[in-house]
């Protein structure tokens, strides 16, 4: 019988994402192991693949659609010696709320589109009542309600003909029957009591032109983490400077001496911060509610820019690797990154974060703590700065870093003494190499 193919949970807290593209197309063979279609998930695209041999038979949901439930059908495999017939029996259910029979497929439940209000459209015209002949997606049943347009005429572009967003959005304006609706100018009585306000940079009208652009589902879940973050978490700010000189210099001497490596300032930060955990142990926790979660192994986070926004590869055990290693495991994971090939073990589970913006020219900044963890290091540029040596004035490489932490779980005390691990470490860096 067919084999449904089901939206995969690519992270334990994955429940939507995009079906970004198929790769197989219906009537396509497929075998075990094949990459048949790319799921985008809030950290990255990745790869799935058929676990059965067969054909597939059914795409249930389109290339592109975005908040696609876990465990929704998305396709459909017909199995070895089953023809296009076994499918007749299937039927895609039309509406994701209501009963689904046996053998039908159900589909991701669609956004709900804000209708009419009910007193208005009944004064107006009734809603078009559905028919089993017109095949078409509960989105776009609602659109054409709203618009009043009737589908029948319409010719769909979804999987065996089924009418979508799209070919409700491709009618124009002026085939629907909608009238356009004049508001009623305020009475006095509005008018004394709400006096209108002076037209602003918020009012559309005043605005230059501009374009919305859709937000991937990444974007959508950093706002919504980030958001989370400055609300729920009581942040404070440590800065330190450290002097590079030697760190500069050490790295240049390590660069010369091989090929197979090429050390970044930030390679040795991510070292440091992993060797201070260790030196200062109670900073490596997080808050969990009725109790403080520390950590007995460092995990760095390093935040990598994408297109889409920010992601944060981990460095597992970075206290326990020398920085060659460091540096060409952080190529590796920034590269699979910036390409949405990371997978969720690649990016899930650090105990602290660090965040370097010295590579363009930032001298200093504050970060936002990546929950659930207690602290994130925002490290700046080096740059050439006055300093005091033996009471005379001197020029040196000096970085600004900024630790952000969460006062539930790091007091001031404690957020100082690991800078204090930190900072040293920095300075004289060969002690990074014992």
């Amino acid at each position: 019988m067919p084999i449904n193919i089901l939206m995969p949970a690519l992270s334990p807290t994955m429940t939507e994402g995009k079906l970004a593209s198929w790769q197989k197309q219906e009537g396509d063979p497929v075998e075990s192991g094949d990459v048949i279609a790319e799921i985008e998930t809030d950290k990255a695209v990745m790869e799935v693949e058929a676990v059965d041999d067969g054909v597939l038979g059914r795409i249930v949901v389109p290339a592109g659609t975005d908040s696609v439930q876990v465990n929704a059908v998305i396709g459909v495999i017909l199995e070895e010696g089953e023809d296009a017939k076994a499918l007749e029996d299937l039927s895609v259910a039309g509406d994701p709320g209501g009963d689904t029979g046996a053998g039908e497929v159900p589909l991701p439940a669609e956004p709900p589109m804000p209708g009419p209000d009910p007193e208005s459209a009944a004064a107006q015209a009734p809603f078009l009542p559905s028919t089993d002949r017109i095949i078409a997606s509960p989105l776009a049943r609602r659109m054409a309600a709203h618009r009043k347009l009737d589908l029948s005429g319409l010719r769909g572009t979804g999987p065996h003909g089924r009418i979508i967003k799209r070919d409700v959005e491709a009618v124009p304006e002026a085939a629907a029957s909608a009238p356009a609706v004049t508001p009623a100018p305020p009475s006095s009585v509005e008018q004394i009591s709400a006096p209108t306000a002076p037209v602003g940079p918020a009012d559309d009208a005043a605005l230059p032109p501009y374009e919305d652009m859709p937000t991937s589902s990444i974007r959508k879940v950093i706002a919504k983490r980030l958001s989370d973050s400055k609300q729920t978490i009581p942040h404070f700010y440590l800065t330190v400077d450290c002097v590079l000189d030697n760190l500069l210099a050490l790295r240049r001497d390590l660069n010369a001496r091989s090929d197979a490596y090429r050390l970044s300032v930030n390679d040795f930060v991510i070292r440091a911060v992993a060797i201070a955990l260790r030196k200062v142990p109670d900073a490596n926790a997080m808050w969990a509610g009725d109790s403080i979660r520390k950590f007995s192994r460092a995990d760095i986070s390093v935040a990598v820019s994408i297109p889409d926004g920010l992601i944060t590869p981990v460095i597992r055990d970075a206290d326990a690797k020398g920085l060659a290693e460091i540096s060409n495991e952080m190529k590796a994971l920034a590269t699979r990154a910036r390409n949405g090939k990371l997978m969720p073990e690649d990016y899930q589970g650090g105990t602290m974060s660090v965040s370097n913006l010295g590579m363009y020219g930032i001298k200093e900044f504050s970060a936002i703590i990546n929950p659930p963890q207690g602290c994130i290091l925002a490290v700046g540029a080096g740059e050439q700065r006055p300093v005091v040596r033996d009471g005379a004035l001197a020029v040196a490489t000096v970085m600004s870093c900024t630790l952000a932490v969460d006062h539930r779980v790091i007091d001031g005390a404690l957020g100082a003494a690991y800078l204090a691990a930190f900072k040293p470490l920095i300075e004289d860096p060969v002690g990074m190499l014992l």
